[in-house]
């Protein structure tokens, strides 16, 4: 009896273990789930139809892995990529992106603009600002984008970004 209680205890972890890899999947989090299907297989090899299941979604997962990245070469590349990444709220892999954006043009009023944003994004305010009015510093014209920028609506209402911006 207990012998059968534990091999049911121990199917009911591997779906658990089969479902949470199915559902990073689906979230298009590939890495996650490459990484959670690989455990599953190991840790779970007796019931061979689920396992098969999971080597072939494993199979896509690394596929699209390999498909997702990216060779990114000079400040385009890196400018333009980390405007995909902020669409797919990925704001670390933005911020990444443009601060090698920087390298290439580390006077280029535009990239300080979208780490504002980015920043502005992910709720870190005080960095959004500072960012904003190197950008502004760099090219003026910002600041009318800024004052329009649905991102920094959280910003609007400051009074350093209404100075950043010349709102007063």
């Amino acid at each position: 009896m207990r012998e059968q209680r534990s091999k049911k205890d121990e199917y009911q972890k591997g779906l658990a273990a089969f479902g949470l890899a199915v559902k990073e999947f689906q979230k298009g989090e590939f890495e996650k789930a490459a990484v959670s299907f690989k455990d599953f297989i190991e840790k779970f090899p007796a019931d061979r139809e689920v396992v098969d299941r999971a080597k072939a979604y494993l199979a896509i997962a690394q596929k699209r892995l390999k498909k997702d990245s990216v060779t990114l070469k000079g400040f385009e590349d890196h400018y333009r990529y980390a405007a995909v990444k902020i669409n797919q709220k990925d704001y670390a892999g933005a911020v990444k992106l443009l601060e090698k954006a920087l390298e290439y043009k580390e006077k280029e009023g535009l990239v300080y603009y979208l780490l504002a944003d980015t920043h502005s994004l992910m709720g870190q305010t005080d960095e959004a600002l500072e960012l904003l009015k190197k950008a502004v510093q760099k090219d003026k014209n910002l600041a009318v984008l800024a004052q329009n920028e649905p991102d920094f609506e959280a910003l609007w209402e400051d009074k350093k970004f209404k100075l950043i911006t010349k709102l007063l």
